[in-house]
């Protein structure tokens, strides 16, 4: 008779790489799954899942997969298959019976380790077009679960399975009170709230702080600004600053009215299960693939949001797409509304479970 069955983790590199995951983990603990969870060593995804319990982690080497010139390039590629060693011996250890992957740099070891090891490999793709590191891995993985169903004319074959955005589930409990003791904003004023991404955006940044005395005429702002953005010397009774926020954030999404924020798929999908409208500033091309634009553009047509690109962001655009989000909140939120609820989480639990019994 099988044991317990186990489940092997992996994603990271930025937030939106562990986001997904930490949606899943209460499921499959509700199922009696053993949960372990493979990263970086002090990347931030080592920060997040340290803090869930019964979740054991394993740190291993990692490269970063640079689309520019930089000397640690060099060394990367030493580090990328020391990591595919050390994720191999301990999927030999674990004996997982299927990998889960979110995607990130350091997730291309693990999947490899896995495929080594003959163990099933599901991949999580967020974006409309598939990042670097899954379009390595998608060879070695038995199925890729895609947000958009754009995205399977990019995948091939017939590993794709479209099972909608994974949202978590404490992000739609928060409380509008709670987030404003938190802050210490009064009822009643509208609240936007800015997200520069889990590293920050520091176009982004400068533009509300440039513009801060003509925002808080009108409005509170939450600003998540970033690791080391937090400027000290801004104190406002209607502007707080935090470089990050975990179980928090439910709470402070449940007061906000208004979001200004980066095109990660994981961010924008939360916000339009809440219903909250966005003008959405993507990272540009010069900074990434382009995903983030595409992400943008798509929920510009579907009526989400307002989109203004970051060659185009100064002072004055700035406050004029914000006025416009304003003015269209009703209509954006009746665009949001008529969405159906996905079950991309019962989607993807299923998946998992039906592939590790093959």
């Amino acid at each position: 008779m099988k044991g317990q069955q186990r489940i092997l983790f992996t994603g990271g590199g930025s937030a939106g790489h562990v986001t997904v995951n930490l949606a899943l983990i209460p499921k499959l603990k509700k199922l009696g799954w053993d949960i372990t969870y493979m990263g970086s060593q002090k990347g931030i995804e080592a920060q997040l899942i340290r803090n869930v319990p019964d979740v054991k982690y394993f740190g291993i080497s990692t490269g970063k997969l640079r689309r520019y010139v930089d000397l640690e390039n060099i060394k990367d590629p030493f580090r990328v298959v020391k990591g595919v060693f050390q994720a191999y011996r301990n999927i030999r250890t674990i004996r997982p019976d299927i990998v889960f992957s979110k995607g990130g740099f350091v997730s291309v070891p693990v999947v490899l380790g896995a495929w080594m090891n003959r163990v099933p490999v599901i991949i999580h793709e967020s974006d409309l077009t598939p990042g670097l590191a899954n379009r390595i891995a998608i060879r070695f993985a038995t199925r890729i679960c895609l947000t958009f169903s754009e995205t399977a004319q990019y995948i091939g074959g017939d590993k794709a399975v479209h099972a909608g955005a994974i949202i978590r589930e404490e992000i739609q409990q928060g409380d509008a009170r709670r987030g404003r003791v938190l802050c210490q904003f009064k009822q009643g004023i509208p609240v936007i709230m800015v997200m520069g991404g889990s590293l920050g955006a520091r176009k982004v940044n400068e533009a509300i702080r440039s513009n801060l005395a003509e925002l808080t005429k009108s409005y509170q702002i939450i600003h998540i600004c970033g690791k080391d953005q937090v400027d000290h010397s801004i104190r406002h009774p209607r502007y707080v600053q935090f470089e990050y926020v975990q179980e928090e954030l439910a709470d402070l999404l449940a007061m906000t009215d208004l979001v200004v924020s980066r095109a990660g798929s994981n961010s924008i999908f939360e916000f339009l299960a809440l219903g909250k409208p966005m003008l959405l500033i993507p990272l540009s091309r010069q900074a990434s693939r382009g995903d983030q634009i595409l992400n943008a553009e798509s929920f510009r047509k579907s009526g989400y949001c307002e989109v203004l690109l970051e060659e185009e962001l100064n002072d004055q655009s700035f406050l004029q797409a914000l006025r416009t989000l304003a003015a269209r909140r009703l209509e954006i939120q009746s665009n949001m509304s008529q969405v159906a609820k996905d079950q991309a989480i019962e989607t993807v639990v299923a998946l998992i479970q039906n592939i590790s019994k093959s």
